[in-house]
């Protein structure tokens, strides 16, 4: 799977784009429409791939595992795009609400890295959906 939307990478520049035409003032409208074109993104993305796992689990192949490395790149990923949107996100709470803003702001930064990185790990995974196929 790629890696990069370009789709999505257009519509970044253009959001970055407008924000320098029209100021500040619309920042936090545009990052809200950019985040959900990403939200989208990933949500068309993820459709994708159970709908690829499913196809394979009915014609009788094992679903596709994550392998460490794609793990590793997988929270990276994560660690970035959350640093970049860190960055406006902070300035508007900031400008909104000064310090507790950017308090809740990189609380919740930190809290989704986290929550990310402490994910359920591979082998208990593996027992979740044993014990739910169990379960039916």
């Amino acid at each position: 799977m790629a890696t990069h939307d370009p789709d999505l990478k257009k519509e970044l520049d253009a959001t970055l784009q407008t924000r320098k035409e029209l100021g500040p003032e619309y920042e936090s409208e545009l990052v809200e429409s950019f985040l959900e074109k990403l939200d989208q993104s990933v949500d068309r993305r993820v459709r994708r791939q159970v709908a690829e796992q499913q196809m394979q689990v009915a014609r009788g192949a094992q679903p596709r595992r994550t392998d460490a490395t794609s793990e590793f790149w997988q929270r990276f990923a994560v660690a970035v795009v959350s640093l970049v949107l860190a960055i406006p996100l902070t300035a508007i709470a900031v400008g909104d609400t000064g310090l507790v803003g950017l308090v809740v702001c990189w609380a919740g930064i930190v809290g989704v890295n986290a929550v990310h990185g402490l994910g359920v790990p591979p082998k208990l995974r593996g027992r979740a959906g044993r014990r739910d196929e169990d379960l039916d």
